[in-house]
């Protein structure tokens, strides 16, 4: 059976069970932000988590609808995981709108 394409912007169930200390915890849907052309020789990508808790005023989170239901990109939790943490099944792509947010945001925040 044929590894799944995990591509830039897609949005997966992924597992991030053992954590420690104050990591996000349990099996939450992720954004990957990783280059496709990473993604497809690694066995790794890089991910932001989404929480359902909102919190408008926190300069690291971004304010996203993902199938009609209010999240947010923790841009603070960025983590590296093994592509066998990620479900096969994509619950959806992030909108051209919130792929250009979400890079000038991660740019602000690390590269600024």
């Amino acid at each position: 059976m044929a590894s799944p394409i995990f591509k830039r912007y897609g949005v997966y169930w992924v597992d991030l069970d053992p954590t420690r200390g104050r990591e996000l915890k349990k099996t939450r849907p992720a954004v990957i932000i990783s280059h496709d052309e990473l993604n497809a020789v690694l066995d790794t990508v890089v991910i932001c988590p989404l929480y359902s808790s909102l919190h408008p005023t926190w300069r690291t989170r971004l304010q996203i609808t993902l199938n009609h239901t209010p999240s947010e990109i923790a841009i603070d939790q960025i983590r590296v995981v093994s592509k066998d943490r990620l479900t096969p099944e994509k619950m959806g792509d992030l909108s051209p709108k919130g792929q250009q947010s979400l890079r000038q945001l991660l740019h602000e925040a690390y590269c600024a």
